[in-house]
Formats: structure tokens, sequence, C-alpha cells
């Protein structure tokens, strides 16, 4: 198959690429082996759910799947034990609703930290960690007093319990095919679904067995033991390659990463906010979050308010509801996997079409005149719900970056449970109080129900495109992999490729693409608005492409904050005032090595080194910078970047406002640095200073490339000539910039 991620792959040839993988390719190098690897997702072979967890291994499985299990069975404990909890600690049915969602509430707490550890270290360990943490606060609220007590059990449970998207959810994708993702969520859905079925008669008849008032306590001390002993299994569970399976649909092998640069959460969440699949289907979740967060409380507290249920009784309605997705979740799952290899699209809608119609038995439900119709109509929307919640994170792990699949689940968690559990929450507390249980069912789960569908059926439209740019991401990298193996000395020490950008809904970046080499430097160059002082933004890391890659000597560090960006070599001069002006010299450098302060040592010597560099600067080190000359400031604020000792310098406008004598001395400076062996980008808006000094050129026009070649031929052709100069009255050639008219 021909290589379709350059300018010239369609649409349509990306997506296959994703979903149907070319034949495996002889490696050409040491790669991890791919058991059947381009077999997994195809159309004509699909795997079968035995066959992938039995050849990639059913530890990971079973282990959460019981967890999963387990969670469920202690997450119904409250929604049927709420009323005997609310007579225990004599509190009003608001309250008690607003205590049952707050360990939904609180996940948002412990879901962007668990995503960052999900994308860097080991997960099985934090698995282990964080639900050995939840089996003790489950335990703990046994032992409750009052109320606030048990609302702190929930906010640590919520907190350990954030641990199930993030970390066990990216475990997941990294360790079963893509094939069978759907049935997958499907089957661990269905385990969930059975302990959701079976804990209120479980809930229910423990604390009916032990009788009284404090019944409910012992349900939790009983449940806090299983999730104990299955944590301590999780802490041996073996660590995946991460994109495995994306990297064999998309290039037929699996080339690893060892040494990956770590994340930055703000650049990690930026990149997350462009992939509009993702965006979309999680604002749905949020408004669904409204109204099915709290729904287990409000039906429960209605049963016993409406129909007279004590706690065996209102698990039993409950039971009733959740037999029938174990029936459903299978078909469902397996239907989910064959629509998402012929059209993800399709697939997409299916899970909003799900959605939709859970809305209309609302009304039926509560308004039932016994306990039979109230049942027979909780059914189909507890079916189609548990259906379409399964089926949406094995979609979303498949269209975020594999990088940052942690970040992406902790993402959907902090808008499905931090506006749709603790806006449910708010929102159902008054119209409790003051209209009754039903009222509030009917006026948060209808229309935040209708809501979700269509957002996630609208979202359906932009999957193919999202799976596209994942294709052509895992292509792109693998070559570049590949040429940094086969030819070490001809990998650039700066490369962007492919970068589009936007600032809001404004496009300013085009496929651009820049390399820089050891020892060179590379000029921007361009009109105002053509969009270079933003690649040096994202080759600094303060701005995040939203397609397209940056890499350090063939390493990835697109997603890589700035200032561990300083640490790796990549440092940033800014043209004006770089300067701390009511600081001396001397003052200045020390603030600029201020990352280095724990050995002074070194901080002394990387000082001695700029002003051995800097003679001018070395006879002034007490004098006030805002006293020096515009060049010595340009000066300093240099040597505050050659500090960090960078393999790149980033330089934007160095000529500003300066006097062409000053311009050439530090002209004279970037040319020795550039002799060092010094690679630079510089950002100059007049072309006799960037020449001057520049190997190559790179010309934009409104975000796109127009130009790149020697800065020679740049100089000689018409772009030069009709952009840059223009002839005076007596035929001598004007640099525009130096005039004030480009």
């Amino acid at each position: 198959m021909e290589d379709q991620t350059g300018s010239g792959g369609s649409l349509a040839d990306l997506t296959d690429a994703m979903l149907r993988p070319e034949a495996p390719q002889e490696p050409e190098r040491a790669v991890v082996p791919d058991p059947g690897g381009a077999d997994f997702g195809s159309a004509s072979q699909p795997t079968t759910l035995r066959a992938a967890v039995a050849s990639t291994g059913a530890a990971t499985f079973t282990i959460l799947l019981l967890l999963t299990s387990l969670d469920e069975l202690e997450g119904a404990a409250l929604g049927v034990l709420a009323p005997n909890i609310r007579t225990s600690f004599g509190i009003s049915d608001g309250m008690i609703v607003f205590l049952s969602v707050a360990a939904g509430a609180f996940i948002v707490l412990g879901a962007v930290p668990m995503g960052w550890v999900a994308d860097r270290f080991r997960r099985g360990p934090v698995i282990g960690a964080a639900s050995m943490a939840f089996a003790a606060m489950v335990f703990a609220s046994g032992f409750a007093a009052n109320a606030f007590i048990l609302f702190l059990t929930r906010f640590g449970a919520g907190v350990a319990k954030s641990n199930q998207g993030p970390v066990q959810g990216s475990l997941l994708a990294d360790t079963y095919p893509i094939s069978i993702r759907g049935r997958i969520g499907a089957a661990i859905g269905v385990g969930g679904r059975l302990a959701g079925v079976l804990s209120p008669l479980i809930v229910g008849g423990i604390a009916a067995a032990f009788g009284g008032p404090d019944g409910w306590r012992w349900a939790y001390f009983l449940l806090g033991l299983p999730v104990a002993v299955v944590a301590a299994a999780a802490f041996f569970l073996p660590e995946p390659i991460r994109g495995r399976w994306e990297k064999a649909e998309a290039v037929g092998e699996v080339l690893v990463d060892e040494k990956p640069p770590p994340i930055s959460v703000e650049a990690a969440f930026a990149r997350l906010g462009r992939i509009r699949t993702l965006k979309t289907v999680v604002l749905a979740f949020a408004a669904m979050g409204f109204g099915l967060f709290t729904a287990p409380v409000l039906g429960s507290l209605f049963l016993e308010h409406q129909f007279g249920l004590g706690a065996f009784g209102r698990g039993v309605v409950s039971t009733v509801g959740g037999a029938a997705g174990l029936f459903v979740l299978p078909f469902v799952g397996r239907y989910y996997d064959q629509q998402f290899r012929h059209d993800p699209a399709r697939a997409l809608r299916l899970i909003g079409l799900l959605t939709l119609p859970s809305a209309f038995f609302l009304p039926f439900q509560y308004f039932a005149p016994n306990i039979v119709l109230f049942t027979a109509f909780s059914v189909p929307p507890v079916v189609l719900l548990s259906a379409a919640f399964a089926m949406i994170g094995p979609l979303l792990q498949t269209i975020v970056p594999y990088r940052l699949r942690g970040m992406g689940s902790a993402m959907g968690s902090v808008y499905v449970f931090f506006i749709g559990a603790t806006g449910g929450a708010l929102i159902c507390f008054p119209l409790i109080n003051s209209f009754g249980v039903r009222t509030a069912v009917l006026v948060t789960m209808i229309p935040s129900t209708a809501v979700g569908g269509l957002l996630i059926m609208r979202s359906a439209g932009h999957v193919k495109r999202d799976l596209a740019n994942v294709a052509a991401e895992l292509r792109e990298e693998h070559e570049e992999h590949l040429r940094r193996i086969a030819n070490p000395d001809d990998v650039p020490v700066l490369q962007a490729n492919g970068l589009d950008f936007s600032y809001g809904q404004v496009q300013v970046l085009f496929d651009v693409s820049v390399e820089v080499r050891r020892g060179e430097v590379v000029a921007l160059l361009g009109t105002n608005g053509a969009g270079k002082s933003t690649i040096l933004r994202i080759l600094s890391g303060l701005a995040t492409p939203e397609r397209g890659a940056v890499r350090l000597n063939g390493r990835t560090i697109t997603y890589v904050s700035p200032e561990q960006r300083v640490r790796l070599g990549i440092v940033s001069l800014a043209g004006g005032a770089g300067v701390f002006p009511t600081m001396s010299v001397r003052e200045n450098l020390e603030m600029g090595a201020f990352i280095y302060r724990n050995d002074p040592a070194d901080v002394a010597d990387r000082i001695d080194r700029v002003l051995a560099l800097f003679p001018q600067l070395r006879d002034r080190q007490r004098a006030q910078a805002s006293t020096l000359s515009g060049g010595q400031q340009q000066v300093l604020a240099l040597g505050l970047a050659l500090l960090h000792d960078p393999e790149v310098l980033l330089i934007d406008e160095l000529s500003l406002g300066l006097a062409p004598a000053v311009v050439a001395e530090l002209l004279d400076v970037v040319r020795r640095l550039r002799d060092s062996g010094l690679a630079m980008v510089i950002v100059e808006q007049s072309l006799n200073v960037a020449l001057s000094i520049a190997d190559r050129a790179v010309y934009l026009e409104k975000g796109r490339i127009r130009f790149t070649g020697t800065a020679e031929d740049f100089a000689a052709g018409d772009v030069a000539r009709a952009v840059f100069f223009r002839t005076g009255d007596d035929g001598t050639t004007l640099d525009r910039h130096q005039e004030g008219t480009l």
C-alpha cells in the first residue's frame, strides 16, 4: 500500500489505513513482534473476543472486569440505602441526593493527576494503589458517624475511583486490538451490569439481614474487602506497548520510543480540545450527567415515597431493570465492532440513537399507577443507556493520540463529573425540596438526555477526519523513526512537520514544515500576519498545534512544556524588553539561572561563561539594567538565553528598535554562536539583517510556505524584490522594513 499521509493522501485513504491495514511488511530493522498484527481490525478477518484475549493475555481483562463490577456493586449501595442513611442521620432528601453524587463529582479532582500518571508510568501499580485507597474509603463509609463524615468518605472514594477512565481505559486500549474494543467494552459492561443487577439484592439483603437503623453500615464493611483483594492483584498487571495496535493498523509494524519525553498537561488539553469528536462527545455526556448521576437515588426515593418499598423491595425493582442489559450488551458490542470497521460515523450515530429514546420512557415510568408498570417502563432506559455508555469508551480511546489516552479520559471525566454530576446535584437539591422527586427527575433527565443524544449524533460528522489525523500522525512518526535509525547523522536538530494552528476559529498555519540542522541559521520571513512568530511559539512550547509534530534530535516533543524544552535545549530570545529593568546586570543573570539554583557552583560557572562572552556586561555587573543602552539590553537578553547552553536558539526580531551600528554588533555575536555549532531560527522583517546571518530562508504567506531554500537563492528571487525591496527615485534599492513600509 502506498503511503497516504502526505499532502496527496485523501481523507478516505487515511481513514482506511487506520481501519484496514496494509499487509505486514518485512521489518528493515528491529521491531516489536506483532502477532497477527495486520489482521486485527480487518473487515475480511474479524478477530473473535476469545482469540484476542487469549493471544494478549486474560489477566488485564479479568482484573479490570472485577474492579468494574465491584465498583458497580459499591455504587449501587448508596442508591439503594439512601432512605436508610437519610433516616439514620436525620437529613433531607435533597441532602442525601447531594451526598450520593459526591463520589462522582469528586472524581474530577483525581482525573487530571490520574491521566498525567497514566501517560507516564506503569499503569498496573497505579490501578492497584488507587483501588486500595478506594477499598479503604468504602470500608470507612460504614463507620461514618454523621453526614459530614460520610461526605468525607465519599470524597476520598471519588478521588480514588478516578483511575477508572484515565488509567484503566488506556490500559485496556493498549492491551487489546481495535477490532474487539467494542466487545471488550461490552463484556466489561456486562460484568458491571451483572454486579449492578445483583447489588440491589445484595446490598438490600445485607441491610435487611442485619436489621435496625444501622444495618446499612454492614453493606460497606463487607463490600470493601473484595475490592482490596483484587486491588492487590492489579499491582502485577503487565504493561503493554503504548499505541501498539494503532501502529500495527496504520503502518504494519510497531516501533517503540524507548525514552518518550514528558507530556505537559496544558499542551495535552490544548491538543485534545482540537479533536472535534472528543469535544462534542464529552459535552454530550456532560449534559446527560445532569440526570444520570442522580437517577439511582431519585428512583430509590420515589419508590419509598410513592409505593412504600423498603431496601430489599427497591433492590428488586432495580434488579429487574438492570437484568435486561445483560442480554443486550453482547449483541451491541458485536454490532458496534462491525459498524466501526465499515463506517465509524455510523457506529457513533448508533450510540446517539441508543441514547435519545431513553428520555421518552421517563414520563411513563414516573406517572405509572403501580409498581409493576413502573418497573416495566424502567427497563428500556436502563438497556439503552447501558449500551451507549459501554460503547463510547472504546471509540474515544481510538480517536485520541495514544500518547494522550490518559489525559483524554481525564478531560472527559472533568466535563462529565464536574459539570454533569455536580450540576445535576445542585439543580436537583432545590427541586426535590420544593416540588418533589418526580419533578426533579422530569426537569433534569428528559432535556439533558435528549441534548446529549443529539450532540453525539452530531459528532459523527467529525469522526472520520479525526481518525484520519491519527493515522497520518502515526505514519509520519513511523517514517521519522525509520529515518533516525537509518541515518542518525542526517536527523535535524529541530524539526516541525505538518503544523496546523488556529487562533479560535481562524486558522493561521497550514501544513507548515521547517527543519534546522546543527550550526545552521534558518530565517523565517514574511509580512506581518504570515505566521512567523506563531511558529516560534509552537517550537518553544508556548502554543500547541492542532496537527503536526515538533521534534528535537528526532524525539517528539510536541506535548512537552516550555520550561522542560528549555532543559532539553530550546531557548527563546524575544526582541524588545527581554530583561528585568529594575534589577542589576548580575541580578538579571542570577534570575536567569534560577532553575539551576540547587547547584550554586553551576550557576556561577554559567554566569562566568556569559560574562566572558560579553565583556561589556562584565564591566557593568552592578549597573541597573534600565541604564543600559538598547543594544546592551539586547546583549544582556542574549546572555540570559545562553545561560541554558541551548542546542537551538529561537530569536524573534533581534533588530527591533535598534540602531544599525548596534545591530551590526549583535550580528557579529550571532555569527560567532553559529560558528560554534549553535542552531538558530530567527524571525526578522529586515531582509538585509536576516540574510546577513541566515544559511537558509523560509518565506511564509498567509500561513503557508511559499519558498524554502538557501538565503542566496531567496535574495535573488522575485519574491524578495517584490515584497522586501523597492526601487527609489534615484534607482537605488531600498529596504521596506527600514523605511517602515513593510
